[in-house]
């Protein structure tokens, strides 16, 4: 036996021990690539983020590359969960982990913030997602125009509140969001930016995008950081009894589900016509294009104990003159809505959605959110 097939069978004996069977800092399974300096097994896509930073991570691939026999030493000395135990020490509840289903720039910074700043090593530091008052520029969409132009965006934990001036100086703020009423999720795709971020609010019981970005990933993976941070001490006083475990998931979160389908109106004899549709938790939205600044209209999806159901296909008699066929019927206590899909994979993708929502139970925000979207209609 070579001296390297004796390593790649050593190696994938590590890989058995509790925690090494994904990937340290996405959790993708069965990781393919590891840090000879760290002492990590991480997958394809992490490993290419480990090699821009050389100083810190030298990677390897488990099966291609050629390993020393002390660098199989440390792999079987440390692995993953010893390392977490080291680099993650102290991340701060509401820091946002990505998952290997995230954007490039989060899983960047959360390497970068892991292993070369060393930023949760420590228990105790300060981290600038806590500072009190975050004042700095940021990259917005005009509503109108469409052209990215310079903002700046004040986030005040003090007032709960994110502001943002059109000019520098200005003294009064073109928007004022409630801080505990925004969504904010990466949207590099949609935005045409790798460091495109869409923040969602109510505004007049209508869903407002802001679509934002920075140059520097570091500073707008710290803008989401920073509202999750105020977010989490808003929630910690509102909710004085409830556990990390039970505010967590009422911090920012990514869009269940997003793309076209076909709509008609409520009459129901309109034609069909293509909308973007964004599922956000129990709140359907539709826009006339992705990056509209306003919904064109929202459905709120309860509970099926509560009158809200939905079923494949379309009510018979139904004129569909959309080139979409794959229907899809959600019932509301107020009125259905009839939808196409592109293709059948697609009809059941956003099937099973709308299940997972309408099976969940409503909580008492949701149910605050239900009556909002019924007072504006």
């Amino acid at each position: 036996m070579s001296t390297n097939e004796r390593a790649t069978r050593a190696l994938r004996d590590i890989l058995q021990n509790p925690g090494n069977d994904v990937c340290a800092d996405c959790g993708a399974p069965d990781p393919s690539w590891g840090s000879c300096s760290l002492g990590v097994f991480i997958c394809l896509a992490c490993s290419g983020i480990h090699r821009n930073i050389p100083d810190v991570s030298k990677v390897k691939s488990l099966s291609l590359s050629h390993w020393e026999d002390h660098e199989v030493q440390f792999m079987a000395e440390n692995g993953n969960e010893l390392m977490k135990s080291k680099y993650e020490a102290a991340v701060p509840v509401y820091y946002y982990k990505p998952t290997h289903k995230d954007c490039q720039v989060l899983k960047e910074q959360w390497i970068r913030a892991k292993y070369e700043r060393k930023e949760f090593t420590e228990p105790g530091k300060a981290f600038t997602y806590e500072e009190g008052i975050r004042d700095r520029l940021l990259m917005k969409r005009g509503r109108d125009n469409g052209q990215f132009l310079s903002r700046r965006f004040v986030l005040s934990v003090r007032e709960g509140t994110l502001k943002y001036f059109t000019k520098y100086d200005a003294k009064e703020p073109k928007a004022v969001i409630k801080v505990a009423s925004i969504n904010a999720t990466f949207q590099p795709e949609k935005i045409g930016n790798p460091n495109g971020l869409q923040i969602t609010y109510l505004k007049d019981y209508s869903t407002r995008n802001i679509f934002v970005y920075h140059d520097n990933g570091k500073e707008i993976v710290d803008w989401l950081n920073s509202i999750r941070a105020v977010q989490f001490h808003y929630l910690k006083v509102a909710f004085p009894g409830a556990t990390d475990v039970e505010l967590v998931p009422k911090l920012t979160r990514n869009f269940l589900k997003e793309g076209y389908m076909e709509k008609t109106g409520p009459r129901q004899t309109e034609g069909f016509k293509k909308r973007w549709f964004t599922l956000d938790h129990r709140r359907l939205m539709y826009f006339k294009d992705p990056l509209d600044a306003f919904a064109k209209g929202e459905v709120f999806l309860g509970n099926m104990d509560h009158g809200y159901s939905f079923s494949p296909g379309l009510p018979a008699g139904t004129h569909c003159n959309g080139a979409w066929q794959h229907g899809i019927t959600i019932e509301t206590p107020d009125r259905s809505f009839l939808f196409t899909c592109e293709t059948e994979s697609d009809q059941h993708d956003w099937l099973k959605h709308f299940n997972d929502v309408l099976s969940a139970t409503m909580s008492p925000q949701d149910f605050t959110m239900e009556a909002l979207l019924k007072h504006r209609h």
